[in-house]
């Protein structure tokens, strides 16, 4: 059954499904100020296809319950470097790809509603540091403790660590993970459980659900490195220290 319409409007749309902003963020269609003109008024403007929009639509809105059947998958299965790799496709991929678009978000609708609504301002401060944060985080990661943890499981014998062992990184990105946890906290208290008030126009609609969906991913991820691949890391190093 088709969820949308030609004749819908694009701030209805938005309204109703906001992670479907993303979308029209990348077709450049204006879904706030010009909400209220229909997905064909909207993708004519746009020199779009409407047809091949609304598919990516119904594609979208069917992809987020495949998303949720993904996270049926046993963990507890994988190897080492096969969870590495999952943490980078999902959720660093998702990390990369949504930080910036948040910080734009949160940026426009502090700006725009900042004086009536002074804790936008905190949350925009908030939230860029945190982002800033997690940049760096990402690098430490991909860069040098996800390396690590592939080579400690691709070799027989103990690998020679510049850190001296795999637990000192391990241990300063379980601490960051509970800054950001931290900031998380600060977020959700100021956005009222990312609850926008009634009158709020969809950009920050779009920004509260994004923060909502970052949050979510977070504390899969987390969960994901602080209580699955870390203690295995470490243990695996215990095992071929004693052996060694």
């Amino acid at each position: 059954m088709t969820t949308f319409q030609m004749n819908d409007t694009v701030g209805a749309i938005v309204r109703d499904y906001p992670a479907l902003s993303r979308l029209f963020e990348q077709a450049n269609v204006d879904y706030c100020c010009g909400g209220k003109k229909t997905l064909a008024e909207a993708c004519q403007q746009r020199g779009i296809d409407p047809q091949t929009f609304l598919a990516q639509l119904e594609d979208s809105t069917l992809s987020e319950t495949v998303s949720q059947a993904n996270l049926q998958i046993n963990f507890t299965a994988l190897s080492l470097s096969e969870l590495v790799d999952h943490i980078e496709r999902i959720h660093h991929a998702y990390l990369h790809t949504e930080l910036p678009r948040l910080e734009q978000l949160v940026t426009k609708v502090a700006a725009v509603h900042g004086a009536q609504e002074p804790q936008l301002v905190q949350i925009k401060d908030i939230f860029l540091s945190l982002s800033t944060e997690l940049a760096s985080h990402l690098i430490k990661e991909e860069q040098v403790l996800f390396p690590m943890i592939r080579l400690l499981e691709g070799n027989e014998d103990l690998p020679m660590f510049h850190c001296g062992t795999i637990a000192h990184p391990v241990h300063r990105m379980e601490f960051e993970h509970d800054e950001a946890g931290a900031a998380l906290a600060q977020l959700r208290q100021l956005t009222h459980h990312y609850t926008p008030p009634a009158w709020a126009c969809n950009t920050y609609r779009a920004l509260f659900d994004g923060l909502a969906t970052f949050e979510q991913d977070m504390h899969q991820h987390v969960h994901k490195e602080n209580n699955l691949l870390f203690p295995r890391a470490i243990a695996l190093e215990q095992t071929k220290t004693q052996f060694s």
